[in-house]
């Protein structure tokens, strides 16, 4: 197979990876080297067809040991089968970079052998690009799960930012569908990078030029759609592992079906792709507007609605709060309305410095009315014409269409919400 052949092969593999959406870290060019990398921001990816490229997103190996049922790389699938040796893929970064088709490198990979292995080639890749060619551009990297610690803190010194893929969201989901991996092998490299920031960070407090561990932090995956938990569930976990390991994002990747299992969605059944852009909305949420997962849903509510965004769900259930009168009311309640940003809450404190605010210049500064107008008061009036009950509040929200539960695809036997062991549970 020639190196164009396993690009091909290896980049379609790697689709199904999310990449972060911003580099995370500033390194200016130095003489000598070739590279830079911006902390705005690389969000896009390089395949073989082609398509838009920032990034070479790209697997090492996909020739994998494991056989998780929901992977198209799993052992026992047909596909084609590549593997770069370090150097070709160390030169192919290189020649793309030097041609402006990229501005970083993605780098993930199969269980070629075993964890150690297959660390050690990516180890490889990544010195050969900082050491020998002097590459200063950024790169991600994924940690293998149950590699040596030793093979995942050399990488931590090479790459710019480490991510250890939880993939499922329960540890008896990752019994039934990826019996090769566990809780304790995810959530130890995920701690050990955890450990490794935290030393650098103090350390470069000490002495700025001290080597960086991992300088734009590290992230996590988990597939939606492929196991029966619900959102609370999803949420909560996502909960815990920011507070536990201060990562800096949480993807949810929606299962697409490409293996036919019988404890998988069919391969005709749609992903969960809403559900998926719920998740997110509500991940941003826990991140810059102050909720709590318990907030958002409740034993009783576990799932989010797809008809309407979460803040606008969490607004109809507490009523009480509202109005908000945006003329007094704090920053904390403000970001709580719906239609109302972070950016657009920080401009109404600044305006109505100047003078009462009314919903004309509400507007004019970034307010979203469509979804604001139900729940504020200017001048302790509500907007002409707005009534503040739900069966008004909620068809005017959705465009007139009535509430409807989540169809979930997986084929598991549902489970009771309270028999669902979340990841961290035993921390």
């Amino acid at each position: 197979m020639d190196l164009m052949d396993k690009l091909t092969v290896l980049a379609e593999a790697a689709r199904y990876d999310a990449a972060c959406t911003s580099s995370g870290v500033n390194r200016r060019g130095r003489p000598g080297a070739l590279g830079s990398a911006a902390a705005c921001g690389i969000c896009h990816s390089f395949t073989g067809d082609g398509r838009c490229v920032s990034l070479l997103k790209v697997l090492q190996s996909n020739a994998c040991a494991y056989d998780c049922r929901y992977c198209v790389n799993r052992r026992g699938k047909d596909v084609p089968r590549a593997t770069f040796e370090p150097r070709e893929l160390a030169e192919l970064t290189m020649g793309f970079y030097r041609r402006n088709y990229i501005e970083g490198l993605f780098l993930s990979s199969a269980v070629r052998g075993t964890p150690d292995r297959t660390c050690e080639l990516m180890l490889e890749t990544l010195r050969l690009l900082r050491r020998e060619y002097a590459f200063g551009g950024y790169i991600h990297a994924k940690a293998i799960p149950g590699a040596d610690p030793a093979l995942i803190a050399q990488m931590g010194m090479l790459a710019d930012r480490l991510s250890v893929n939880i993939e499922l969201p329960s540890e008896g989901s990752l019994a039934a569908l990826a019996p090769d991996k566990s809780r304790l092998a995810i959530l130890g490299p995920m701690g050990q990078i955890q450990g490794g920031i935290l030393r650098s960070r103090n350390e470069l407090a000490l002495y700025r030029h001290a080597p960086r561990f991992a300088p734009a932090g590290q992230s996590t995956q988990m597939i939606i759609g492929a196991s029966p938990e619900s959102d609370r569930h999803i949420l909560l976990l996502s909960q815990a592992l920011y507070r536990r390991y201060q990562l800096k994002r949480v993807f949810f990747s929606a299962y697409v079906p490409v293996v036919e299992d019988p404890k998988l969605p069919a391969l005709d059944a749609k992903p969960p792709l809403l559900r998926e852009h719920r998740l997110y909305q509500a991940d941003w949420l826990m991140r810059f507007y102050g909720f709590q997962a318990e907030e958002l849903l409740t034993p009783d509510r576990p799932n989010l609605d797809p008809m309407l965004d979460p803040k606008c769900q969490w607004a109809l259930d507490h009523l009480e709060r509202f109005p908000v009168e945006v003329n007094t009311a704090p920053q904390e309640a403000l970001l709580r309305v719906p239609g109302i940003g972070v950016k657009s809450a920080w401009r109404i404190l600044q305006n109505r410095r100047l003078g009462p605010l009314d919903f004309a210049g509400l507007g004019r500064i970034g307010v979203v009315m469509k979804r604001a107008m139900f729940f504020i008061t200017c001048r302790g009036r509500m907007m002409p014409g707005v009534r503040m009950e739900p069966r008004f509040i909620y068809p005017a929200l959705t465009g007139g269409r009535p509430p409807r539960p989540y169809q979930q695809i997986s084929l598991f036997d549902p489970t009771p919400e309270d028999q669902l062991q979340c990841l961290t549970g035993q921390l």
